[in-house]
């Protein structure tokens, strides 16, 4: 003891403090110790990360871009969503939300890039984040929410997974690499050794590593690839060390309507999701959430798609698996996620760290994607589970929905053909479909 008598008592951090106690946690508006908070905006990155870049990764593959392509759309993915987080952390929602690729624009993505090309799809960000933009700024979003009730938000949901299932199963035997089939053997173990992988981390891991399964599992598949020879890594070494990407790099935008209207659903699907963000990072954080707060981040979310068109890049919504991140540590602040948002910013500016993810074999991504891609599924699934009494009407428009939405895609495209443009555009996507049928019959059968 002290001279004085007085027991010592060290002095504690906030984030220290918070830490130690089950019920104190480090605010929106409060500051974290700056190593403290690198440590922690870090963790986010790698809580969002995978996801995020198998988002290019799928669609770069899927329509067939070479992978020096494929290691630019990457970086200015990443470029994007870090700008996007500092946007919706500063003049949007304010919340600490992390912003990265969605995965409801994949199959338009896909649909565009492979019929029009990617220099359509940055035309039809550049509008559709017009467009979202508007709906935040001029406060529609609470005019028109009752139509997306959890009914047609879950199928919608459904229909994004379901709709990407042909994809996985192509990744796993390198299907777009490899149409012969003379890697079949090799594709097919190191999608099994990175499927068992991501699985047993989901649910053994502990601590952190549990929080990560998509980014061990693609760091394991890849050892493999690497291993058997299925990984190309003749990009890196071409690759700068450091480079600025540069606006607009697959040409000038085509402002195309129907690419517009493919992205349109994908948008409705992201703001959906993002509203319900928003209600659960006010909740964890115990911050007050109003009206202004949604419409702003909606506008922030709008602005970043267009930003995100103008580079090339990917369409942008807020994470869920970061607010679960918030929750896990009990640290709340904004200034953590803007620091998250900046390092995002300076991996876009490492081209050769580009090119090592462009790398990855499609038989890493097909064993990665089988359970995400039927994880989305159950997330709509257990939306419609939650918040749905499946009566004779409800379950009347689930199965509508599913089987349009489902039989649609299936139509061939000299088939389609003979439809208008815009009305085939939107047969091709079974989410659009599924979404329209499960608006118009909820609507309906009062």
């Amino acid at each position: 003891m002290p001279p004085d008598g007085k027991v010592f008592k060290p002095k504690l951090t906030q984030l220290e403090r918070a830490l130690m106690s089950n019920g104190m946690r480090v605010g929106i508006e409060e500051k974290v110790e700056i190593k403290k908070a690198v440590l922690l905006g870090l963790q986010h990155v790698l809580a969002m990360f995978g996801a995020t870049v198998t988002v290019p990764l799928v669609v770069g593959t899927a329509i067939g871009l070479q992978m020096h392509e494929i290691a630019l759309l990457i970086q200015v993915v990443l470029l994007a969503m870090g700008i996007a987080t500092l946007l919706q952390t500063t003049i949007g929602s304010r919340y600490p939300i992390v912003q990265g690729s969605s995965f409801a624009f994949i199959p338009g993505l896909i649909s565009i890039g492979s019929s029009l090309g990617l220099a359509a799809v940055e035309g039809a960000l550049i509008v559709g984040g017009i467009i979202e933009a508007l709906i935040g700024g001029l406060g529609i979003i609470g005019k028109v929410k009752k139509l997306f009730s959890p009914l047609v938000t879950g199928v919608t949901i459904m229909l994004i997974g379901f709709s990407l299932a042909h994809v996985a199963v192509k990744y796993t035997f390198n299907f777009f690499a490899d149409p012969s089939g003379a890697s079949i053997p090799k594709a097919t173990l190191i999608a099994l050794i990175t499927f068992a992988t991501t699985i047993y981390v989901a649910l053994k891991g502990k601590g952190t590593l549990r929080a990560m399964p998509v980014v061990v599992g693609a760091f394991v598949g890849y050892v493999v690839s690497l291993a058997l020879g299925m990984a190309d890594l003749s990009l890196v070494k071409e690759l700068p060390l450091f480079n600025l990407p540069k606006p607009l790099p697959w040409g000038r935008p085509v402002f195309d309507a129907t690419a517009v209207v493919t992205l349109l659903f994908a948008f409705i699907v992201s703001i959906i999701e993002s509203v319900g963000d928003y209600h659960a990072i006010s909740a964890i954080s115990e911050a007050p959430i109003t009206n202004q707060n949604i419409n702003r981040g909606i506008f922030s979310e709008g602005l970043s798609c267009s930003i995100a068109g103008l580079l090339g890049a990917c369409g942008t919504t807020s994470y869920s698996e970061n607010i679960g991140l918030v929750a896990l540590t009990k640290v709340a602040s904004r200034q953590v996620v803007q620091i998250g948002g900046i390092v995002l910013v300076l991996f876009s500016l490492i081209p050769k760290f580009s090119g090592v993810l462009a790398s990855i074999p499609a038989p890493v991504l097909g064993g990665l994607t089988i359970a995400l891609y039927g994880m989305i599924s159950l997330t709509g699934l257990r939306l419609i589970k939650d918040k749905v009494e499946l009566n004779d009407r409800n379950t009347l428009i689930i199965a509508s929905a599913l089987i349009l939405g489902l039989g649609a895609p299936q139509l061939p495209p000299e088939f389609l053909a003979q439809f208008p443009k815009i009305v085939g555009s939107i047969l091709e996507s079974g989410m659009a479909v599924g979404a329209l049928t499960a608006i118009i019959l909820d609507q309906v059968l009062r």
